[in-house]
C-alpha cells in the first residue's frame, strides 16, 4: 500500500482559511457587534475544515480501526482519500467530480452569492435608517444567515470530519439566536413596520415567487 502522507501542510491551513475568511468579510464588512460574531461563528468553522483538511487529520486517526478494518486497500493519508464520502458511498475516479463535490460547490457558490447580495441590501438599508425588504430579503428575513449555513454544509458534503459536524449544528443555533436578537433590535426600533415584514416574509427558506 502506498504509505504517502499529505498532511503537515500548515502553510496551506492559513492560507485557505485566509482566503474565505477574506471573501466572507469582504461580503459582509462587518460594522456591528453582531456582524463580528456572525463572522466569527463562520472563521472558527472554516479553521477547523482546513486543519483536518491539510495540516492534521484528526477525524482519519480517530476512525484509524474502522477504516483499516473496512477499506484496507485505500491510504486514507493520502490527500485525495480525505473525501471519506467518496470511499463510504463507493464512488470511483476523481472525488473531485462525484456528486458530493458538484453539490458541495454549489451550495458554496450560492451561499456567497446570497451572501455578497444580502449584505449589498442591508447595509444600503442601515446607511438610510430603513428596514432592509428588497432583494433576498424580499424573500426571507435572514437571507445572511441562510447563506453562512449554505456555505457550512457545502463544505460538510466536500470534506466531513468530526469537529465540523459537531460545530455544524452548534453554529446553526448561534445563527437562529443572533436572528432572533436582531428581530428583537429591529421591533424595538421599528414597532409594527418591522412585525408586518414579519408576517409577510419567511424567517429563513426563501420565497422565490417575490422580488
Amino acid at each position: 500500500m502506498n504509505e504517502t502522507y499529505d498532511y503537515g501542510l500548515w502553510s496551506m491551513v492559513i492560507l485557505n482559511s485566509a482566503i474565505f475568511i477574506f471573501f466572507a468579510f469582504s461580503f459582509i464588512k462587518p460594522k456591528t457587534s453582531t456582524d463580528w460574531r456572525s463572522l466569527g461563528a463562520f472563521s472558527a468553522f472554516i479553521v477547523a475544515l482546513f486543519t483536518e483538511m491539510y495540516g492534521f487529520p484528526l477525524t482519519i486517526y480517530f476512525l484509524s480501526g474502522w477504516l483499516t478494518k473496512n477499506y484496507p486497500e485505500v491510504n486514507f493519508y493520502a490527500h485525495e482519500n480525505g473525501h471519506l464520502l467518496h470511499t463510504f458511498f463507493g464512488f470511483e475516479g476523481d472525488a473531485h467530480w462525484d456528486l458530493f463535490h458538484i453539490a458541495s460547490m454549489v451550495f458554496i457558490v450560492t451561499g456567497f452569492f446570497i451572501l455578497s447580495s444580502a449584505w449589498n441590501v442591508l447595509h444600503h438599508a442601515q446607511k438610510q435608517h430603513q428596514l432592509a425588504t428588497t432583494g433576498w430579503y424580499a424573500r426571507c428575513r435572514h437571507p445572511q444567515y441562510v447563506a453562512f449555513i449554505l456555505i457550512m454544509f457545502g463544505f460538510l458534503l466536500q470534506w466531513p470530519t468530526i469537529p465540523t459536524l459537531v460545530m455544524f449544528p452548534i453554529l446553526v443555533v448561534v445563527y437562529v439566536k443572533l436572528a432572533r436578537r436582531e428581530e428583537a433590535y429591529a421591533i424595538s426600533e421599528f414597532g409594527e413596520k418591522y412585525r408586518d415584514y414579519m408576517n409577510t416574509t419567511s424567517s429563513w427558506i426563501p420565497n422565490f415567487k417575490k422580488n
